[in-house]
């Protein structure tokens, strides 16, 4: 109650999913305070559902608003950096994010996984794999239901997927267990360098009592010293171990699961795999009770997703490949007989394209390239065909494809010059798929 004892006015900075969530808490938890809700869209997506006693500014900032409060909690979306912001912090008022404010209110232990890549994978399937084991578990945070609406549920265990956007306004939240899976270039639109971002990413540990990190990519340790545990591709700690045609996950020597009775593809799933099986140890879950989940386990909707197979040609949604690590990750585990027909393109974060060209260079490949960036890439394969959308470059490839082939959209490229997210791209390409398969 003590962090309370002083507001009296808070601040919501951002509408949307979270914002709306934050209104929802503070006003069921902490009904005495004057909530006040800024967003510079001028017609903020949920505005319909705020409560009337909430006062809404929308299309610009209300700088007496911020100035009279005594806690600002914004959106992930708004960078610190803002002027608006700054100007709060200057003054010494209080800047938290949903996750603070979780964190403030969470009884039940908790793990959160963060990342560049893989993130929303590892959450989902820790989560159903702690599920299988007979727990009551809350799964969100930056994928599905916002951290603040999973209170409610009075679970047994919180597993939280962590953007380091959320990260930094996030300085109290204790973990079980805490993963930070890789790092690569993302977000460098937002960052002053990869080093700016990295330190967003290390704040997950600040309050863990065990870190998950990963072997094969030394940027993920944190910087201070605390209990550690590792996975990678090698047999320790959490590892493989090849053995003939087999390669078996393992737990310290222990051969718990072989690839092959995995339904995951790719190598970067077992990399995954590893690390949901350490976070459940590290939360005190029997992970034995749950190999089967794991063995059945299909992998996330909009991450290498197969949405087709008709007359021996894949379909493969891989919209979530918001970042070029992530389309990199994809094209390292994938197996096709044929030509590979790939989509590329949305906006591009200002990140630099050219570490695919080598990629691109070992496959029997089309490249098609879409959306605001698409440009960015023709320079990256012969083959590089420049569309205006999506829907342009289904039309044309699809009279063209042979058993055998895939096409795959793995855009590398966030999503919204043409979609509201990359939910909805997914969506798009799964449809045209189901049109033109």
């Amino acid at each position: 109650m003590e962090r309370w004892q002083n507001i009296h006015s808070v601040v919501v900075v951002g509408l949307g999913i979270t914002g709306l969530s934050v209104v929802k808490h503070l006003r069921k938890n902490q009904p005495q305070l004057v909530v006040k809700v800024i967003d510079t869209r001028v017609n903020p997506p949920g505005a319909e559902r705020l409560p009337e006693s909430v006062q809404l500014h929308s299309g610009g900032w209300n700088t007496d608003w911020l100035s009279d409060a005594d806690l600002i909690v914004t959106n992930p979306g708004i960078a610190l950096a803002t002027p608006e912001i700054q100007a709060v912090l200057a003054k010494g008022t209080a800047v938290v994010g949903d996750i603070e404010l979780f964190a403030w209110a969470v009884q039940k232990p908790v793990i959160a996984i963060t990342g560049s890549n893989g993130k929303s994978t590892v959450t989902d399937l820790t989560g159903v794999m702690a599920k299988a084991a007979g727990l009551d578990v809350g799964v969100g945070g930056n994928i599905g239901v916002p951290a603040l609406d999973l209170l409610e549920q009075d679970a047994d265990l919180y597993i939280l997927e962590l953007s380091s956007f959320q990260l930094e306004t996030t300085s109290s939240l204790k973990l079980k267990a805490a993963a930070f899976l890789n790092l690569s270039e993302d977000h460098m639109d937002r960052y002053q360098g990869m080093s700016d971002y990295r330190h967003a990413k290390l704040r997950i540990f600040n309050h863990a009592a065990l870190a998950v990190v990963n072997r094969d990519d030394q940027e993920t340790f944190p910087d201070a010293e605390m209990p550690l545990v590792t996975f990678g591709s090698d047999n320790q700690d959490f590892g493989l171990e090849v053995d003939g045609n087999r390669t078996w996950l393992l737990d310290h020597g222990q051969r718990v699961v072989a690839s092959d009775e995995l339904k995951l593809v790719g190598k970067h799933n077992l990399s995954n795999a590893l690390v949901a099986l350490a976070l459940l140890k590290a939360a005190d879950v029997n992970y034995h009770n749950a190999l089967n989940a794991l063995k059945n386990y299909t992998g996330l909707t909009h991450r290498c997703q197969v949405v087709a197979d008709n007359q021996g040609v894949k379909w493969v949604n891989d919209s979530k490949a918001t970042n070029i690590a992530s389309t990199m990750a994809a094209l390292s585990g994938l197996e096709s007989t044929g030509k590979l027909y790939l989509l590329v393109g949305g906006v591009g974060k200002g990140a630099d394209f050219s570490p695919l060209k080598p990629i691109f260079a070992t496959l029997n490949l089309q490249l098609c390239c879409f959306g605001a960036d698409g440009d960015e890439f023709m320079p990256l394969h012969e083959s590089a065909i420049r569309f205006d959308t999506m829907e342009d470059v289904i039309q044309q490839v699809s009279s063209q494809l042979k058993p055998g082939d895939m096409v795959m959209l793995s855009p590398a490229c966030a999503s919204f010059d043409q979609f509201d997210n990359f939910m909805a791209r997914g969506d798009a390409f799964a449809a045209l798929a189901q049109k033109y398969a």
